[in-house]
């Protein structure tokens, strides 16, 4: 099957674009790779990459929620182990043990427990035998948790074909140890030396904010702020066609701004008491002359549901095309995260599609309004009935990325920055 979307060029190309700010490595001389994590970026997430360290091609990626402590190349297999894990600020230590085959990409989180376990250190011993070194499970009267651990030897006879959450608690006993948290500095500076050595000019660079091009034709696309040169601040960046400048948003009042494309007027978002509820927050515009705020209708059209709002379009006729989630307690939850069409006038929607992970941005054209999620996928709807015209998985060099920005820039051509940086010239059927 053809992909309704196809990559014409990378801007902001460079080696170990994967993984942001590297913050350790391992490496496989006699295979030629090297693992490289970085430190949490885009939503939180810390990514681990495989690359080739001859052409310095990216063979796989990881993306976990827990900061990463250890990685090890499987003596013979195709399979990198990765140690994650935090302390959660009052009680647990919690992380996973996960394995990634970079000939495939796929990933398997291996312990089964549900907070699984803070993982500090990795060794294979052989073939078989994976030693893990670990935080204890919580800190709970145990003044030693923070500097002490516990070692297991796992052994499986082929680690390709172990089940997801397949590692129990007896798996994972063990005498405890000394196990002191080093600062990462080490780690850190072990990597930078690792990448320097294959690519002198390598730099590591956050997630776009936004993108647009220019009237000349350049791209102009702002990042994340943090990734500021550390040696030059507030450097300008400019390489290959990609023009990096940093944006600072600032708010002299409590209401949020919104970002509305092509928007006649300047819509916020405001809390307004309510009844039923301590705060109903509600969609209204603010006049550029006295500042004064008029509400247009409430962000939730589901009675019970309280609705956060994100991207949005003004289409010609007025109407809004804007994207959301729905509030539903910790995390993220099927069908939480939506877009919807409502009418200028009161806000009735016209069309709703729902989703399980939240939009990073969304844009138009004529008929089509074209939406990024979190968790890598690109969605086409119709722009009148919001019927899903396809669904694409975002990857380069077919290595998954994850959009955090789109711009329409003509009939069927679209800009998506993404999470590590670059941004993608794409050209859709």
């Amino acid at each position: 099957m053809t992909s309704p979307l196809r990559v014409l060029r990378v801007l902001g190309a460079r080696p170990f674009a994967e993984v942001g700010r590297p913050v350790l490595a391992g490496s496989d001389e006699e295979r030629g790779l090297l693992a490289v994590a970085g430190e949490p970026g885009f939503a939180g997430m810390s990514t681990v990459g495989v690359y080739e360290t001859g052409g310095l091609g990216c063979r796989a990626v990881l993306r976990t929620g827990f900061r990463v402590h250890a990685l090890a190349f499987h003596p013979t297999a195709p399979l990198l182990t990765v140690g994650t894990g935090d302390y959660d600020g009052g009680y647990f230590f919690q992380g996973e043990l996960l394995l990634l085959d970079w000939e495939t990409g796929a990933t398997t989180s291996l312990i089964e427990h549900d907070f699984g376990r803070k993982v500090l250190g990795l060794a294979w011993l052989d073939e078989q035998a994976l030693r893990v070194t670990m935080a204890p499970p919580d800190d709970w009267k145990d003044r030693k948790a923070h500097v002490e651990g516990h070692v297991a030897v796992v052994r499986r006879t082929d680690w390709r074909a172990v089940p997801p959450r397949s590692l129990t608690a007896a798996d994972l006993a063990g005498p405890r140890v000394p196990a002191p948290r080093p600062d990462g500095r080490d780690g850190r500076d072990g990597a930078h030396r690792a990448l320097t050595a294959l690519c002198p000019d390598w730099r590591s660079r956050r997630q776009v904010l936004a993108v647009e091009e220019l009237p000349d034709g350049a791209v102009l696309a702002t990042v994340d702020r943090r990734e500021e040169d550390p040696e030059q601040p507030g450097r300008t960046v400019l390489a290959d066609g990609l023009l990096i400048r940093h944006r600072t948003t600032t708010s002299a009042d409590r209401l949020a701004r919104l970002r509305i494309r092509h928007g006649s007027r300047d819509y916020v978002s405001q809390a307004l008491p309510d009844r039923r509820r301590p705060k109903q927050y509600w969609l209204s515009v603010r006049s550029p002359k006295d500042a004064g705020v008029q509400p247009l209708f409430p962000l939730s059209w589901e009675p019970g549901e309280s609705h956060f709002p994100g991207p949005g379009v003004e289409t010609e006729s007025g109407d809004l095309v804007h994207a959301g989630t729905v509030y539903g307690g910790y995390g993220p939850h099927p069908g939480g995260s939506f877009v919807v069409r409502r009418s200028a006038r009161d806000g009735t929607p016209r069309w709703v599609f729902r989703a399980d992970h939240m939009a990073t941005d969304l844009d138009t054209e004529a008929d089509t309004a074209y939406v990024a999620y979190r968790d890598g996928g690109i969605v086409a709807l119709g722009l009148h009935d919001g019927t899903v015209r396809w669904n694409h998985r975002l990857t380069v060099a077919g290595v998954p990325a994850v959009p955090t920005a789109l711009t329409v820039t003509g009939p069927g051509r679209l800009l998506v920055g993404t999470a590590d940086g670059r941004v993608l010239d794409c050209v859709t059927p």
